[in-house]
């Protein structure tokens, strides 16, 4: 850690929360926010998101992922969402989002264009409760084991603006 990067460490009851990072003074750039559930026993981290400019080739938002604390797989849903985010009042939307999903080692797992492409993926996106509003935008529905992944978002055909990745941890 560098000194004049920010940490909090609190504990929290269940609920929604929000990290907001930006620069200081009035810095920009590249940033991550980490967040980490030290309290494996009770807690359980169910759902992380992260709203972004989303631009091309090395600077698509990037979102990654631990799944752990379990000897079995997790079923997860990855959305990639740009058009709803304008009715929300968010101005620039990303008009055609774009998923992949990559192992810990960088393999690509699966892709996502429009969530409802794919009848089975859509299928479960549906029975999850977390097909996406807008049929331009993307979705994976996958079971992984305990690792490190990646979930990267851009647009499609190289478009940009603001996008949202999410991650949901679904019950079993």
């Amino acid at each position: 850690m560098n000194d004049f990067e920010a940490a909090i460490d609190a504990t929290l009851a269940p609920g929604n929360y929000t990290a907001v990072v930006r620069g200081n003074s009035p810095g920009t750039g590249v940033a991550l926010i980490e967040v980490y559930d030290l309290d494996q026993a009770s807690g359980k981290l169910a759902n992380i998101s992260t709203r972004a400019f989303v631009s091309t080739g090395a600077d698509v938002t990037i979102a990654g992922f631990i799944l752990g604390n379990k000897s079995g797989p997790s079923s997860v849903v990855i959305r990639g969402l740009g058009p709803s985010l304008a009715a929300s009042g968010v101005t620039g939307s990303l008009s055609n989002p774009a998923l992949e999903l990559r192992d810990g080692d960088g393999v690509l797992l699966a892709t996502n264009n429009d969530w409802h492409d794919d009848p089975v993926q859509a299928g479960k996106l549906i029975a999850a409760g977390l097909a996406p509003s807008d049929n331009h935008e993307a979705g994976i529905a996958a079971t992984l084991p305990p690792g490190r992944y990646t979930a990267l978002l851009a647009g499609e055909n190289n478009s940009t603006g603001i996008g949202l990745v999410e991650v949901y941890v679904l019950e079993p």
